[in-house]
């Protein structure tokens, strides 16, 4: 890399340590100020903080157009735009309101310990930083000549390091200026691209790259959709809800959030085009870095590529402190606290088992870190198979008659159908009556909330 290159990227870490560390004292001194940042969020801090966790998949982004085109935007983008409005107006205020701290937090106040449980290893699951750890790796290995295990363990302990002294706080601090970096580095990209190869309509595309699907089936265009209901039981959108200062902020927050993704989609969108009209084979997966490599001059791919790492090392914060909450929290302390009285005694002392459940999440995510193939079909397996486990569920937690038998149930048949769905998949070489498994999931979902929860 280039020395102006090079200084973008030591002038990133140094704003990501001294916004990360700066006043966090008083942050471990009350659990809601570790946690949820003393429920104080503001309107522009929500959207920031929302916009920036939102992307840890970039890479992912930049394969999948790469190789598809524009169906991208209508399985990544368009679903979530409109499950996103739809929570916005039936729940973000109401989250507020609650004043529980997660969503395993809310199952168990409403369904009991067991559903409280199942749905934390759920979440551990679905806010797993691991194929954004993988990403970062891959990334700066790519870019920088690191090792990959160095890059890995370099991101990891740097992202965590910050959570760990001062929680939501720093992630909010941190998103801000990461929010930045994102936004400039895929605008000097786009605009480089255009001075290089003109307008895109220029370029002879595959046909397939301009339509919708993407030459993928309907059915399969489908199932993204329903994943995106994702959106309801995604612990980033309830975590910065609870924190908001207002049900109206928590409402507004994600309506302007949508606003930024669709620019921000477009601008991934149009690059992603770019690059499969400019480049020359290579792998997929370093579409970005590879379009940045080629028509960017110094210092202008400094901080398109510092824009890169700060897309997703503000989604590995974010869930790192979801999923350290999950364990610590919401798995750790609950089965070690029994008792109603002992329930209640949710204090500074107990954050300490937050700070323990960030350990095993470093761990553990660096361990599947190695093991992950891709974003994209992790994104799409643990989508099919836990949302329809969680997200009938969750919206009942809401009802003011909401019932408690056959709950659990309602939550583990699914994920279980999901699964041997999967596998059968793999052993016929093709699932069984040529259905997606999240269909055979939410419809089991459905079928014992009707037989046994409703009556």
């Amino acid at each position: 890399m280039h020395w102006l290159d090079l200084s973008v990227l030591i002038i990133y870490v140094g704003l990501l340590i001294g916004f990360g560390f700066y006043r966090t004292k008083q942050s471990g001194k009350d659990p809601e100020e570790f946690l949820l940042a003393g429920r104080k969020l503001s309107l522009p801090g929500f959207v920031v903080t929302l916009v920036a966790t939102w992307y840890g998949g970039i890479l992912g982004i930049g394969e999948n157009t790469y190789s598809y085109g524009i169906q991208t935007w209508f399985i990544f983008g368009l679903p979530y735009y409109i499950f996103a409005i739809l929570f916005a107006f039936l729940i973000a205020g109401r989250i507020n309101e609650t004043k529980f701290i997660s969503i395993p937090d809310q199952f168990h106040e409403r369904f009991g310990k067991m559903a409280g449980v199942v749905s934390a290893l759920y979440i551990l699951f679905l806010a797993s930083p691991a194929p954004y750890i993988l990403s970062i790796g891959i990334l700066l290995q790519f870019t920088t000549g690191l090792s990959f295990g160095l890059s890995l363990l370099m991101s990891t302990g740097l992202s965590l390091s910050y959570i760990w002294v001062g929680g939501f706080k720093a992630v909010i601090r941190t998103d801000i200026f990461q929010f930045g970096f994102m936004f400039m580095g895929f605008l000097l990209l786009l605009i480089f691209s255009m001075k290089s190869g003109g307008p895109i309509s220029e370029f002879s595309l595959p046909e397939t790259h301009l339509d919708i699907t993407g030459g993928a089936s309907i059915q399969y265009m489908l199932v993204w959709f329903f994943i995106a209901l994702w959106t309801f039981v995604d612990p980033g959108f309830y975590q910065r809800c609870a924190a908001a200062k207002s049900p109206e902020i928590a409402k507004k927050g994600i309506l302007i959030s949508i606003g930024f993704w669709f620019i921000f989609d477009m601008l991934t969108l149009s690059t992603g085009l770019y690059a499969k009209a400019l480049l020359t084979g290579g792998d997929p997966l370093f579409a970005y870095p590879r379009l940045g490599a080629m028509v960017l001059p110094p210092l202008a791919y400094g901080i398109f590529i510092t824009g890169l790492l700060a897309t997703i090392m503000s989604t590995i914060d974010s869930l790192g402190l979801i999923s350290a909450i999950t364990f610590g929290r919401d798995i750790l302390w609950r089965i070690q606290s029994p008792t109603t009285k002992d329930q209640q005694l949710w204090n500074n002392e107990s954050t300490q088992y937050v700070r323990k459940g960030l350990g095993v999440t470093a761990f553990i995510a660096l361990g599947l870190a190695f093991s992950v193939p891709s974003v994209v079909n992790l994104w799409y397996g643990l989508g099919s198979i836990l949302v329809p486990g969680l997200v009938l569920p969750f919206l009942l937690s809401f009802k003011n008659d909401r019932p408690r038998s056959g709950i659990v149930m309602m939550m583990v048949y699914p994920v279980f159908v999901g699964i041997l769905w999967m596998v059968l998949g793999k052993f016929l070489n093709g699932y069984p009556l040529g259905l997606e498994p999240f269909y055979p999931g939410i419809l089991t979902s459905g079928l014992i909330y009707v037989i046994k929860v409703k009556n």
